[in-house]
Parts: C-alpha cells; structure tokens; sequence
C-alpha cells in the first residue's frame, strides 16, 4: 500500500482542513494509507518522511524550522513525491528559499482580488496530468502573480488583463522526486470545478514515488 501524508495548517482563509479533506478521502480510494498531521514538526522527522510515496503540505503561510525545511526537502529529494495548489505551497513558508526552489514558485499578488471569473488554458495536451482535459473557468476565486523557475515544466497558463501569461500548473523535479503544483485552489470551493479537482488528483498520483 502506498502511503500518503497531509499537513494541515496555518491561515483558515484558505480552508485547509476542508481541502485537504476532499483530496485525503479520494486518495484513500485509489488504494493509499493516508496519515494527516496538523503540526509542521513532523517534518523534521526524516524517518517518517522517508517512507512516504507522496506529501501534501496544505499549509498557508508559516514558519520551517531548518530541521523541517531539510527534513522535508531531504525526503522529497530522495524520492517521495509533493504535490498540491495554492493554499498548500503556493502561499507558503515564505522564509524558506529551499522549499520555494522545490516548488518551483510563491505567490506575489492577487491583483483584483476576487474575480467573477477567469480562464486556465492547458498548453501541454498530451502530459497525464492534463491528458483530455479541456480549458476551464474559475470563479468567484483569486488569479495569482506568480514567481516562477524557468526550469518548470508548464502544463497550463492563465492570462491576466493587459495579457500577460502566467504558468499556472506545472511539474518539475527534485533530486530523485517529482513534484507537481496547481496555482488555483483559493478555497476548497475551487474543486468544485472538475477540471480544477482532476488536475490536483493526477497531480498526485503523478508525483507519487
């Protein structure tokens, strides 16, 4: 069986419990043992995280400590996956460059706030995290400035106002892990959509060790 930890925690704004929630209970029916942690010392137990296929911090904003920052880029570098969205690592520990380097990005701006609606266009049609998915809208949610790594591998974009192009999901890799990050995901209400919820979902089976 593979086993799968979540860590929820941090600002409630972006309902991390619900969040988690909705993915930790699909996981279970793909076959995982899911654990799910509600204090970010279990990062700093490097046994623990070394026998993991997968990890989803589902943590906004906070603090690592350097044994948590190493303990947890230490095990995603030796082989157990990560994977999540925006209220998870894309927010997040903003004082830990390692762990913003592993994802591959961090959140600048919200620029308008909540917004009625916006588009995210798969520009990799053929990876199997986007495999038949077509283009979709998000309301009623946050579209994200992002700082981004050029090594990123960018599955979808969106387009803001006056059109610049942001990544907005992508995969990229860590050491020996694979790691797999989705820009939307304000609130849980963001899987409503499905596209939005399948690509989370192939994410993590995707980056699964």
């Amino acid at each position: 069986m593979k086993r799968a930890l979540f860590v929820w925690g941090g600002w409630d704004g972006h309902t991390p419990q619900q969040s988690a929630q909705v993915f930790a209970a699909w996981l279970e029916t793909q076959g995982y043992g899911v654990e799910v942690a509600e204090r970010l010392e279990v990062f700093a137990d490097a046994g623990k995280l070394h026998g993991l296929h997968l990890i989803v911090p589902v943590w906004t904003m906070g603090q690592l400590s350097p044994e948590q920052e190493q303990g947890l880029c230490g095990a995603v570098a030796a082989g157990a996956g990560l994977a999540g969205w925006h209220g998870t690592m894309g927010d997040s520990f903003r004082n830990s460059t390692t762990y913003q380097w592993m994802t591959g990005g961090q959140f600048v701006a919200h620029p308008g706030d909540i917004r009625p609606a916006y588009d995210v266009h798969i520009v990799d049609r053929e990876h199997a995290i986007t495999r038949g998915l077509a283009d979709f809208a998000l309301r009623d949610s946050e579209q994200y400035y992002m700082h981004v790594d050029p090594a990123n591998h960018v599955l979808a974009t969106t387009t803001f106002a006056g059109g610049v192009v942001m990544p907005a999901v992508w995969t990229r890799a860590w050491g020996r892990g694979r790691v797999a990050y989705a820009s939307f995901g304000h609130t849980y209400k963001d899987f409503d959509v499905p596209e939005a919820r399948a690509i989370v979902q192939r994410s993590m089976l995707w980056a699964s060790r």
